[in-house]
């Protein structure tokens, strides 16, 4: 594993998997609206915007020398609330950011994985297998990143390498701006993103003609099923 982009690689669990890829000795790329720790390569782009999400993965592969090994679509956003309270366009953007960059992302980097057979890890959330209310952008992406990935694998199967993760909360700045009826409460037990970053660099390193598909990684006292 050497060139892999990230999402959102600025914070939360997209950092942690900047980290673990130096860790193992990989080359991270962020992109992302704000900048990374100091010394990762990165693009400024806002992930909803989607072609400009494309011409940033092109650019990224152009910088890493046309070679990818790896894209981990970490970048993700919620804004809690009913349908009709919710603003249509911040409807909208929690859907692009979560869902379509997925999308963009991944379209502008298959090329190159097909040629290196790399990898892709794609982040969907304990609520995109079950619904709960004031979550319908949310859940409506997550859910909806769960099936584009399953797609992708079943089209990609044998090029390159498709992993679905599912990931319950974790200690991040994810939750800091919502009314605090929608925070985890103070007895809540959220796991270390560095142990879903952990995750990600299993299913990224794994050898040829080893794929994992899919994996639901939460702290063991989170139920993840409906």
């Amino acid at each position: 594993m050497d060139a892999v982009i990230v999402t959102g690689g600025s914070s939360g669990l997209g950092a942690a998997v900047v980290d673990a890829v130096v860790k193992a000795g990989g080359r991270p790329y962020v992109i992302d609206r704000q900048a990374p720790k100091p010394g990762v390569d990165w693009i400024e782009c806002d992930l909803a915007d989607t072609r400009a999400a494309e011409r940033a993965t092109a650019e990224v592969i152009a910088r890493a020398g046309g070679t990818l090994d790896g894209v981990v679509t970490a970048a993700g956003m919620d804004v809690p609330g009913t349908l009709e309270d919710v603003p249509g366009e911040t409807w909208d953007r929690i859907v692009a950011v979560d869902l379509l960059a997925t999308a963009a992302v991944i379209r502008a980097a298959i090329p190159a994985l097909k040629r290196s057979h790399g990898g892709v890890v794609t982040i969907s959330s304990t609520l995109g297998i079950k619904a709960v209310s004031d979550a319908t952008a949310y859940c409506a992406a997550k859910f909806g990143v769960v099936g584009f990935t399953r797609a992708l694998a079943a089209e990609l199967a044998g090029q390159v390498n498709v992993t679905l993760l599912i990931p319950g909360g974790m200690r991040t700045r994810f939750f800091d701006d919502r009314d605090d009826r929608y925070k985890p409460g103070p007895d809540a037990i959220l796991n270390d993103p560095a142990n879903v970053a952990a995750a990600v660099l299993f299913a990224l390193s794994q050898p040829p003609g080893c794929a994992v598909r899919e994996l639901v990684v939460a702290a063991e006292t989170e139920s993840s099923y409906p």
